[in-house]
């Protein structure tokens, strides 16, 4: 047999000798002159499928896996066919000697990290030493899919510590490399930390992660989402810039399904919250083809119906979901109750004759609030205040609904709505300071001017001082310091000893209190001193060129508190979804069966993240591996 090239037998050997250079793309051209040769041939498909990958044409690596599935049965962890993909490795172990040894017991630790991680399996311990940061990775991996999250990070901790090490052998490595090198172990770290409540600590680190500007779009995606979904539907800015770094190009190659799909219903999240209804509705109605069983792309379309007000809609497609999947319905039929709860309220509204009365709007505005629909509660309060402001103007159950309506405002942070309630208030009793006060309040977030023209009307310290017994007010049950009296003695007092006198208690002299040096007996003291520096009538604000930032005093390399409050990513959807798990990559060169004839996992990274603009200079690579995941 011949081919252009040369027999099949010089085309190995070119095969052997481009892949020990690295030079992968002639190697594939070689390959593919020998499977136009001899079509199906199992090395050479293998050798294609490594060529590829270390090309970074994963869509094609994929495209030859599903064209060949049947001949190639090793392509499983990929393929997530993770039983089988374990079978073939424990094989390979037991019945190989060679120099990537290592590299298929990292690739058999990611097997087992994922079948703990994606199907929540427990496989027996395979007795895998965990000599390097790569294997301490996975093991933390497997602790996570088994809900051991404070074991899993201190395994990570392990894992950097070993990574650490390792690289401090190389003087060619930058701190730069060792970091970029962290990152998948660091975006994992702030994954655990999310799982545990530690949002903030979680945040940190992974805008650490995302500063390093990693190039595995897969770690990238995967840390981005996760960001998001601790902004929620908080601080939509920076979701919509993170949101962009899960669309990058060959995403959908590094990361498992379920990874994949967590990223998609966050899309569809962020969408519903930023009021994009069409967008949302696009979203959810293809994630629900391709997961026709899974409850949440119809609870996503449902949230955003209720937000159109669209009740009726929502409870029938409910329905009709629980009717198709009847394995899914408890949560839904939950969710139908709360929505019948809500509908109740409506039918309520709608009851003409009783839909002002006292008791109707008490009812509805505690059922509002139960559902944590502020805006219809205060909605309910409005037609009812409207109502008795034509009907009854200035009734006692007129001004007892405005009272109620403010109060209920100032509860849920709506001061500048209840201003015109307050104001309304003050004006049928201008000698309530109370609500004077209130209004006050209000006023001093929206108009400071007005603010401090209403309190003028506040009366004088002078007229509020009042006769007030301070031994009584100590002895209160409101007092901070209660004065202690002395306990009665019952019964007969103890003889007294021959020669023993009674002891006098010495009592404590009080402390005279402490006056400024230059307090004046004879002035009056300042009429004002117990209001704020900024609302006495004699400020005058402070002097320009005062207090300015000290720039360049402290410690070396210490910055301004403010910036902090400049980070809109540290304010705090669907659950995170963890960094895949990694396994070693291992060389394409057919000198050794064993592992050129495997694509191994490794070739997937965890996902962290990162736009970064920095370049990663060339990472150290051991000896048939790369150190990444």
């Amino acid at each position: 047999m011949s081919s252009g090239g040369g027999s099949v037998a010089s085309l190995w050997t070119e095969v052997n000798r481009c892949g020990q250079n690295g030079d992968f793309t002639r190697a594939l051209k070689a390959v593919n002159k020998i499977l136009h040769e001899v079509k199906e041939d199992v090395t050479a498909l293998h050798c294609k499928i490594v060529c590829l990958v270390q090309n970074c044409s994963f869509k094609e690596a994929l495209n030859v896996m599903n064209t060949y599935s049947k001949v190639l049965g090793r392509y499983l962890y990929r393929m997530e066919r993770y039983d089988e993909c374990k079978a073939v490795y424990t094989d390979l172990i037991r019945n190989s000697q060679d120099e990537y040894e290592e590299e298929r017991k990292t690739n058999l630790s990611a097997v087992v990290a994922a079948m703990s991680t994606w199907e929540k399996a427990s496989p027996d311990d395979l007795g895998l030493s965990e000599t390097t940061y790569e294997l301490s990775y996975n093991a933390a991996c497997t602790l996570i899919g088994r809900g051991q999250l404070t074991e899993a990070l201190n395994k990570l901790q392990e894992a950097e510590e070993l990574c650490r090490v390792f690289f401090s052998e190389d003087s060619d490595i930058t701190e730069e490399d060792v970091e970029s090198e962290l990152a998948v172990i660091h975006s994992q770290m702030a994954y655990i930390m999310q799982l545990q409540g530690r949002t903030e600590e979680a945040l940190q680190l992974y805008n650490q992660v995302i500063k390093l500007k990693p190039s595995d779009v897969g770690l990238l995606a995967v840390t981005a989402n996760n960001i998001i979904t601790i902004n929620k539907d908080q601080n939509v800015f920076d979701s919509k810039k993170k949101v962009k770094l899960t669309n990058a190009d060959g995403v959908e190659y590094k990361l498992a399904k379920k990874q994949l799909q967590a990223i998609e219903f966050n899309k569809a999240l962020l969408a519903m919250y930023t009021n994009q209804a069409d967008q949302c509705r696009k979203l959810t109605s293809g994630l629900q083809s391709q997961n026709p069983g899974h409850p949440r792309p119809v609870l996503i379309q449902v949230a955003q119906l209720c937000r159109e007000k669209q009740h009726s809609k929502a409870i029938e497609l409910l329905q009709r979901f629980s009717d198709q999947h009847p394995d899914s319905a408890s949560g839904i039929k939950l969710t139908m109750a709360q929505l019948y709860l809500t509908q109740a309220c409506d039918i309520l509204r709608s009851i003409e004759d009783f839909k002002h009365k006292q008791g109707m709007i008490s009812a509805l505005v505690s059922m509002y609030s139960h559902e944590e629909d502020i805006d219809s509660a205060i909605d309910v309060f409005s037609q009812a205040i409207q109502y008795y402001q034509s009907e009854q103007p200035g009734s006692s159950v007129h001004l007892a609904l405005v009272r109620e309506a403010a109060d209920f405002k100032l509860k849920y942070g709506r001061k500048k709505e209840a201003i015109s309630d307050l104001e309304q208030l003050w004006k049928q009793n201008t000698n309530d300071i109370h609500t004077l006060a209130q209004l006050i309040s209000a006023y001093s977030l929206v108009d400071q001017d007005k603010a401090k023209s209403l309190s003028k009307h506040l009366p004088s310290p002078e007229s509020m001082s009042f006769n007030v017994d301070v031994d009584e007010l100590e002895n209160s049950h409101g007092a901070n310091y209660v004065r202690k009296k002395a306990a009665k003695v019952t019964g007969e007092n103890p003889p007294k000893e021959q020669g023993q006198g009674d002891v006098k208690k010495k009592k404590k002299k009080k402390k005279k209190g402490k006056l400024p040096k230059n307090y004046d007996p004879t002035a009056n003291p300042d009429p004002e001193r117990w209001l704020p520096m900024r609302e006495r009538t004699y400020y005058r604000g402070r002097k320009k060129g005062k207090k300015k930032e000290q720039v360049g005093k402290g410690t070396q390399g210490a910055t301004s508190g403010a910036a902090s409050d400049l980070d809109a990513s540290k304010t705090a959807s669907s659950p995170p979804t963890s960094p895949r798990p990694g396994s070693a990559q291992a060389s394409a060169s057919t000198s050794a069966p064993a592992a050129s004839n495997v694509v191994p996992p490794r070739q997937q990274k965890p996902a962290t993240a990162g736009p970064g603009a920095r370049k990663k200079a060339p990472q150290k690579k051991k000896k048939g591996s790369k150190s990444g995941w």
